[in-house]
């Protein structure tokens, strides 16, 4: 064979390799689409074979369909805030966290999600507001879709994202379409335009106090591993009375509703019992280590992968909710006629919210617990640690002061307050350093990856009016189609 040939034939090889590879990304990408796809029909042939007898079936049936959507996105975006940082960190690998969060957020939905939820998220519009039945199922069903929507576009463009934020600004801009602006109740939309700022502001402020006090405690003494005994089971203990009074307060609170004092009272007894009991297992896989930073960052990675799963649990009893709760009221009231306040969640509407959350963390979420996990910040297994407490610690403080925050907003918060904390610190010290040497010399360090965090914080900002006016918009087209 000629030269020419051979190279002829090198290069239509190569062409077939590039097609071949061409054609195996585009299958994984549409992979994910054919499965929730195929999720979606099994959700619309199912209620359509259980609601057969039921008014306004179709409704019911598409809007079952609207609900399952909504627990694909978000499985896809909100719940990487809970195993990203031990994703970062190497806690878990990426197959691993997957695993347990669909297990744990999937525990959380059908054993702690409750029978009964509210029919308007966060009580954000009054629902004495809307007296007829028919305009309420069309607000609640334009709330439902529009807020879907936002989190699909935000996963989009890899912007974690509060799902409560989004299914209220739906609620928020369907109720004003229905009914006007009287409908709503400002007080309560004041508090959670507020915690736009809280949340982030205090969840990073908790992570970084938390690390700060690690690296003056535990990395810089002389001897690390004897510093590590004191002081790991005391964080240990921490976490184990902030995570079961985060799980009374939040996970639980729709089975099993405790007195806050009481939830206090628990705090106090785990901080004092904890420390001692972990304390000889602490002591025992200390022992024998080498005197470095990286032999104590061992010591937290079973805290971290408990931390993980508890608050996979707290958000699969807490955020299914979002999913199901204007689907159940659709439901209710295609059955009963009335609208009510609370209204019961039947087994196949809980399912749906909790299956889907899985499915979508399974086929969506590793986009996003990348992007939490590992490009915001680097992350190891201390900071993640401190990332993961702090989220638990500032829900406690926030309900203590009667503020609603989002479990997004605290722990993507948390990552960029560790983030922030060690670029401050470490230009500090390269400050200190050259002291005396020109300014032009210098060169900042740069730790906290900007175009995330604008993009972030923007994502954020514009959640709720972005979703309210998608929802205003559903609401008429769905009005102009149905010829009311």
């Amino acid at each position: 064979m000629s030269d020419g040939k051979k190279i002829g034939l090198d290069k239509d090889l190569k062409q077939i390799s590039r097609i071949e590879k061409a054609a195996r990304l585009q299958g994984q990408a549409l992979a994910p689409m054919g499965a929730s796809a195929l999720f979606l029909i099994v959700v619309f042939l199912f209620v359509s074979l259980i609601n057969g007898g039921v008014q306004d079936h179709l409704f019911v049936v598409f809007a079952a369909v609207i609900g399952g959507y909504m627990a694909l996105n978000i499985g896809a975006n909100d719940v990487a805030n809970n195993v990203g940082p031990a994703v970062g960190s190497r806690a878990l690998t990426l197959v691993g966290a997957l695993i347990v969060a669909a297990i744990f957020e999937t525990m959380g939905a059908l054993v702690a999600g409750g029978n009964v939820v509210g029919t308007i998220s966060k009580g954000i519009i009054e629902a004495d507001g809307i007296s007829d039945p028919s305009i309420f199922l069309y607000a609640m069903f334009s709330a439902l879709l529009a807020a879907a929507l936002w989190l699909n576009l935000a996963t989009a463009v890899s912007a974690p994202v509060s799902t409560t934020h989004s299914i209220v600004g739906g609620v928020l801009g369907a109720g004003i379409a229905a009914a006007g602006v009287n409908i709503v109740q400002w007080d309560t939309l004041g508090k959670i335009a507020s915690s736009w700022v809280i949340s982030p502001v205090m969840g990073g402020a908790i992570a970084a106090i938390f690390y700060l006090s690690i690296r003056k405690l535990v990395y810089q003494r002389e001897d690390k591993i004897a510093a590590a005994k004191k002081v790991v089971p005391i964080l240990i203990g921490i976490m184990i009375a902030a995570f079961t009074t985060f799980l009374l307060i939040k996970g639980l609170k729709r089975v099993w509703r405790v007195d806050f004092q009481v939830a206090m009272m628990v705090f106090v007894a785990l901080l004092v019992a904890t420390p001692m009991i972990v304390r000889p297992f602490i002591v025992r896989a200390a022992s024998g280590l080498p005197n470095e930073v990286k032999s104590v960052r061992q010591l937290f990675r079973v805290p971290l992968i408990v931390g993980a799963c508890l608050l996979s649990f707290a958000h699969g009893s807490n955020d299914v909710a979002n999913a199901v709760g204007p689907l159940a009221a659709i439901v209710s009231i295609s059955g009963s006629g009335e609208i009510a306040s609370k209204v019961s969640v039947p087994l196949w509407v809980m399912s749906i919210g909790a299956f889907g959350i899985s499915l979508g963390l399974l086929l969506y979420g590793p986009k996003l617990i990348k992007l939490v996990g590992q490009k915001i910040t680097k992350l190891d297994q201390t900071r993640a640690f401190c990332v993961a407490l702090s989220a638990a610690i500032t829900v406690i403080i926030a309900s203590l002061m009667g503020l609603p925050v989002s479990s997004t907003h605290t722990a993507v918060g948390g990552v960029f307050g560790v983030g922030l904390y060690r670029e401050f610190s470490a230009n500090r010290r390269v400050g200190f350093s050259r002291k005396g040497i020109s300014e032009k010399k210098e060169r900042k360090r740069i730790l906290v990856r900007r175009n995330h965090l604008f993009t972030i914080a923007a994502a954020w900002i514009i959640t709720v009016p972005a979703s309210a006016a998608l929802a205003a918009i559903l609401f008429y087209v769905l009005r102009a189609a149905v010829g009311e």
